[in-house]
């Protein structure tokens, strides 16, 4: 599998449990911290799939998801502990294909991401 996902979150343990779970499942995982890192990295390398948390130090998730909508066609997946329907809606509304709330079940996220 070559299919390339982007992981914009800034809670390290987060980030490294996803990037371990998603190797394993064969792909080809890039990791940012911040949104402006984030999307640096998605206009390089052009990923199949990101991975976006909300609450991101400098510039949120909603901010980097409509800038992620300007760079290509990827489709988004919020990962978030924002957990209201109000929230969702922002979201889905801002752009995101898909909304999954922290915390979340590993098998979940990753049938969501097939």
């Amino acid at each position: 599998m070559d299919e390339r996902i982007l992981i914009i979150e800034d809670d390290e343990e987060i980030q490294r449990l996803l990037k371990r779970a998603l190797t394993y499942q064969g792909y080809i995982v890039d990791t940012a911290l911040s949104g402006k890192a984030g999307l640096k990295l998605a206009s390089e390398q052009r990923p199949d799939l990101v991975i976006l948390d909300l609450m991101l130090p400098g510039m949120d998730g909603m901010e980097v998801c409509r800038k992620l909508q300007k760079i290509g066609k990827q489709p988004i997946l919020m990962l978030t502990a924002k957990d209201t329907t109000q929230d969702r809606v922002h979201g889905l509304d801002a752009g995101a294909d898909d909304y999954v709330v922290k915390p979340f079940e590993m098998d979940e996220l990753i049938a969501r991401i097939r």
